[in-house]
């Protein structure tokens, strides 16, 4: 059975670019008051519905089996076809709501659904414009963001082609920028609620996928030239008993300490700092009660202080 649940997940970004921001050149999406890297909860989905793929499953948000692109009423219609193909029936539009035998075989079809949600386009017979159907999923996380100061770099890359010239001899070059961050320890607050769960049909097999597709599909996706250079470091999952307790923010109990001789500014690996728990320690501490298990993962580089869990119910997450 699923139970409601908190997820900090942290991953090292090195001398990558974690989440461009189109509006901005691609450059890192930063907040630049807080000299805090941000990272949007769209892109670590991404990672998790691209292992998923990998995998041989069947996504929501994805391109078709050609590579083309989609949007979501063709998506929506690429399934229909899909479940006449395998059922023989109809998924049809009755008064601006598909067919539910059609949404229950939606639901057991798409694990991306059941944990991240979807919204589907939907038309009502004889009307140009029709309403939406929307699942909503039972894990949702926040924005990620940079636990220390995080300092962007800019360079400028070249690429020479032969014969662009005039008369097709010669060489022909190009200029763009390339933006980077040196280094972050980018933290990930998450939430699973068993009654949205309930509602999609989410199982404790998804949940164990979806920190699979955490921890194996963030290295098997950051493998282009802008994303390779990252490492999870770092994942923990507190199942309560009953309901949800004020835990609040897992990063709020957490802090970075630069090893002797550096400064926040200047980390520039995992061996540079040491991440401290002892506030979140604390925390879990007061709630203990409440808590029925512990699911952890630890990088073994990673020089971690303060997270004491004895007296809870802990689980060895194996990567």
């Amino acid at each position: 059975m699923v139970a409601n649940a908190e997820i900090l997940y942290l991953y090292e970004a090195k001398d990558t670019n974690p989440n461009g921001d189109p509006d901005a050149e691609n450059r890192p999406r930063m907040d630049y008051v807080g000299q805090r890297l941000l990272v949007s909860d769209v892109r670590l989905k991404r990672y998790v519905r691209d292992y998923l793929l990998a995998r041989g499953e069947d996504v929501w948000v994805r391109s078709r089996e050609d590579g083309s692109r989609t949007d979501a009423d063709g998506r929506l219609e690429d399934l229909k076809g899909l479940y006449k193909e395998e059922t023989g029936r109809d998924a049809g539009v009755k008064k601006k709501d598909l067919d539910p035998e059609f949404l229950a075989w939606y639901l057991r079809r798409l694990r991306d659904v059941r944990l991240f949600g979807a919204v589907l386009p939907i038309k009502a017979e004889g009307e140009s414009k029709g309403g939406t159907g929307q699942f909503v999923g039972a894990v949702q996380f926040d924005w990620g963001y940079s636990l220390h100061p995080v300092e962007v770099y800019t360079a400028t890359i070249s690429s020479v082609f032969a014969g662009r010239t005039e008369g097709g001899k010669g060489e022909h070059g190009t200029f763009g920028k390339d933006h980077r961050v040196h280094y972050a320890l980018i933290a990930f607050w998450g939430r699973v609620s068993k009654k949205r769960g309930e509602a999609v049909g989410l199982t404790s097999e998804d949940l164990e996928v979806l920190e699979k597709g955490l921890l194996e599909g963030l290295l098997e996706g950051a493998t282009t030239r802008s994303k390779v250079g990252q490492t999870p470091r770092l994942y923990l999952r507190v199942d309560w008993k009953e309901g949800f307790r004020p835990l609040g923010d897992p990063r709020d109990g957490l802090s970075i300490r630069p090893v002797e001789g550096k400064a926040p500014e200047g980390i520039r690996s995992v061996r540079d700092y040491v991440l401290q728990a002892h506030a979140l320690s604390e925390s879990l501490n007061t709630l203990r009660e409440s808590i029925a298990r512990v699911r952890l993962w630890r990088h073994p580089d990673l020089q971690l202080e303060g997270l004491n869990l004895s007296g809870l119910s802990l689980e060895e997450v194996n990567l």
